[in-house]
């Protein structure tokens, strides 16, 4: 009956054993979900300030390229004005140079037939003389 009683007490010491080793692997389960899903919960929470992170970053250089696309707009505008400007200087300084030719030539013009009708007068009176003589 001894070894009996030995048996028993060994067996009873094995289910005891074994129960702890269940109820800790229960735990270490339980523990090991539990940290999974904090970790879960951790990388959603850094994903999603990432995503706002990379939003708010975006939408900067969203603004720092419209500002800039604004500057680069400004500057072309004062460039076409002030090429404007010289070319309107330029056309009009054509103008009155075209203005001076055309007076000139007309006062050439006049001087032309100033000079042709005094030498068309001076034939014929030379002519004249010619017959007279």
């Amino acid at each position: 009956m001894e070894k009996e009683t030995i048996v028993k007490e060994i067996v009873k010491a094995l289910e005891l054993f074994s129960d702890k080793i269940h109820h800790e692997m229960r735990e270490m389960g339980q523990q090991l979900r539990t940290e999974m899903h904090e970790m879960g919960q951790q990388l959603r929470t850094e994903m999603h300030e990432m995503g706002q992170q990379l939003r708010t970053e975006m939408h900067e250089m969203g603004q720092q390229l419209r500002t800039e696309i604004r500057d680069v707009e400004s500057r072309l505008e004062t460039k076409i004005d002030t090429l404007r400007q010289e070319m309107n200087e330029r056309f009009e300084q054509l103008n009155e140079k075209i203005d001076e030719l055309r007076d000139e030539l007309t006062d050439t013009q006049e001087t032309v037939d100033l000079l042709s009708s005094k030498t068309l007068q001076h034939e014929r009176k030379l002519r004249s003389l010619y017959r007279q003589s």
